[in-house]
């Protein structure tokens, strides 16, 4: 892990070897610590199709659909392989983004299976127009579809 970051951190020093493994990333996904693996499974595979692409009783990685794959994943409290990790999730200080092609499609479409919404569906003026749910932890999952921005919205926060 040092080696890691004191070749990202100071990227001026010679590595010993001839070529960086880390150009190549296979996958990259988040796993999100749980104390309710099955109903957070379910809630990803009802709400946005995602399916399993690994299974055990301590882990699950979901995969989206489609051309481009895109994985998350979630693991119980209580597993077995047990690394130096967080104890379960508790909401806040993350929040997962799901872009799609029609934000309001996709919120009336869960609003019809029942979905509680958190925020309600908005054109907001930076360029996005989107709603947002809870999942079983407490993740806020934003659904956002991109749109123009208001003009002139993002002149004072792009850098020069």
């Amino acid at each position: 892990m040092i080696m890691l970051l004191s070749t990202v951190c100071f990227p001026q020093q010679k590595s010993s070897h001839s070529t960086n493994t880390m150009k190549n990333i296979d996958q990259i996904y988040t796993v999100f610590i749980t104390k309710k693996l099955k109903e957070t499974v379910i809630f990803y595979e009802t709400y946005f199709g995602f399916s399993k692409a690994f299974e055990s009783t301590f882990f699950v990685l979901l995969q989206t659909g489609g051309g481009q794959k895109f994985s998350i994943a979630f693991m119980d409290e209580e597993h077995p392989t047990a690394p130096p990790t967080p104890k379960a999730f508790q909401g806040s200080g993350s929040f997962l983004t799901l872009e799609v092609a029609d934000a309001k499609a996709s919120y009336q479409q869960l609003k019809s299976k029942g979905l509680s919404i958190t925020y309600e569906l908005k054109d907001e003026p930076w360029g996005q127009r989107r709603f947002a749910i809870a999942d079983p932890n407490g993740l806020w999952v934003d659904v956002v579809q991109q749109i123009q921005p208001t003009e002139g919205y993002w002149d004072k926060y792009i850098k020069q």
